[in-house]
């Protein structure tokens, strides 16, 4: 990618997405300007990988603060854009950039729509993960689970959840709960390494009793579906707990069921049954119900965007060009349109999570930035004269004066690195020790040390 004129980008969003785009521009030589919400950068990868997973971890870190050291590359953490927040869009658009990249992830959650989900002891994935990784407004928040804790789900994100109960929480039972069957599982395979070490076995054969017949009538003969199945519990990580671990297949949740107090007691569980849909299937109710005691329920269903930031929104996402152009990757895919007005939001982009809801982990979010770029290359070289940093900066810093915004720019992140890395008491974190509140991070800021 090779940029003839230096013009200046705004990013909106720090996680791997935003950071692709930023990453590929700066490198063609333009100026790019950082917006975050929160004051660490990483998103998803900041806070939503399991916070043991070290290694990865640790390799996208040290790639984003190579990043930020680039002299035409200018962070601003602490900046929530959205109706009411730091800048609007309008606030944005307004600062004078040649093009806008909004990577702002998928911040809104999808509405359950089972009866009773407003309960006590009825979360959203989002939120546990958003916990147990310490972000601000979510680790210190009381996540009480109870003994049994059912989780809606069979991907990655279900296994990540069960792995904090059974090796932080410490419950007496996780069972996942799966509309489909064990084939249709979606979870990576090593991730459920991470539990293996708990499954109930008696339990999951006994539960392959009781499907077998419905899996039969699509093909699937039980027992070598068994085996494929718990063939997968292998190099499992020591067990750390008594928590037992199983599954509930063909099950949809119809109800949640509450006590005298409002709070979880179990849930109404429709059986269902498999019919062949082209070279899958898919799940068709039965009409035939049952009661499944739990104390808590996390539903793992995936997120929508924010319709409160104030892009163009439309069934759960921001609403992108339908008029395709044919390049390669396609521009429309990424531009922001107003459907109302009928046209492209001019200079306007959107990619990651902001632009298809959970959709992929890390490195299809980078996948899907460094495409964006791409874009973004083919609309600034339809642009004639040069983009001016400086006004846009002081612009930005005017707006941000006047909101009594609190910035971070790269130098408060190192602050803030070296006081995380100096504090000896881990309290109940897992893995490397975050401050789960801005104002924590704020006062380590503005001392520079702790």
């Amino acid at each position: 990618m090779s940029g003839t004129q230096t013009q200046v980008i705004v990013v909106a969003g720090a996680g791997p997405a935003g950071m692709a785009v930023a990453s590929a521009l700066s490198k063609a030589g333009h100026e790019i300007i950082i917006l975050n919400r929160d004051i660490k950068f990483g998103g998803l990868a900041e806070y939503g990988i399991f916070p043991s997973k070290l290694k990865l971890r640790g390799g996208l870190k040290k790639q984003y603060w190579e990043l930020l050291q680039q002299k035409n590359v200018h962070y601003f953490g602490n900046v929530s854009i959205g109706n009411g927040k730091d800048l609007t869009v309008e606030d944005v658009r307004g600062l004078g950039a040649n093009a806008v990249v909004f990577t702002i992830g998928a911040q809104g959650t999808k509405a359950i729509g089972v009866e009773g989900d407003s309960a006590q002891g009825v979360f959203h994935a989002k939120d546990v993960v958003y916990h147990f990784n310490r972000l601000p407004g979510f680790g210190d928040r009381p996540f009480e689970m109870g003994k049994h804790v059912a989780v809606i789900g069979a991907g990655d994100v279900m296994v990540d959840i069960a792995h904090w109960l059974i090796r932080y929480k410490k419950v007496e039972r996780v069972t996942a709960i799966v509309r489909r069957g064990p084939v249709e599982r979606k979870y990576n395979p090593k991730e459920i390494r991470s539990v293996c070490a708990n499954m109930d076995l008696e339990g999951i054969k006994a539960e392959f009793e009781r499907i077998k017949d419905r899996l039969a009538k699509v093909g699937q003969n039980s027992g070598e579906v068994l085996k494929a199945f718990t063939d997968e519990f292998t190099k499992c990580e020591a067990k750390v707990s008594e928590t037992k671990m199983g599954f509930r297949f063909l099950a949809s949740p119809k109800r949640i069921l509450v006590d005298g107090n409002n709070r979880v007691r179990g849930l109404e569980m429709e059986d269902n049954r498999l019919d062949p849909k082209g070279e899958d299937t898919v799940a068709v109710g039965l009409k035939a119900y049952y009661e499944f005691p739990c104390d808590s329920v996390v539903f793992a269903v995936g997120d929508k965007v924010d319709e409160t930031v104030g892009l163009p929104y439309k069934n759960g996402m921001f609403t992108t060009n339908p008029n395709k152009t044919g390049n390669d990757p396609d521009d429309a895919l990424f531009q922001a349109y107003d459907e109302s007005a009928g046209k492209v939001m001019d200079g306007v982009f959107l990619a990651g999570w902001a632009r298809k809801a959970s959709e992929g982990l890390v490195g299809v979010a980078k996948r899907d930035g460094d495409w964006c770029a791409e874009v973004v290359e083919r609309y600034l070289a339809t642009k004639a004269g040069e983009g001016d940093v400086n006004i846009v900066l002081d612009r930005l810093h005017a707006r941000l004066r006047q909101r009594q915004s609190r910035p971070v720019d790269v130098n408060g992140l190192r602050a803030l690195d070296v006081a995380e890395r100096s504090f000896v008491e881990k309290s109940d974190c897992i893995g490397e020790f975050k401050f789960s509140a801005n104002q924590e991070m704020l006062k380590c800021i503005e001392r520079g040390r702790v």
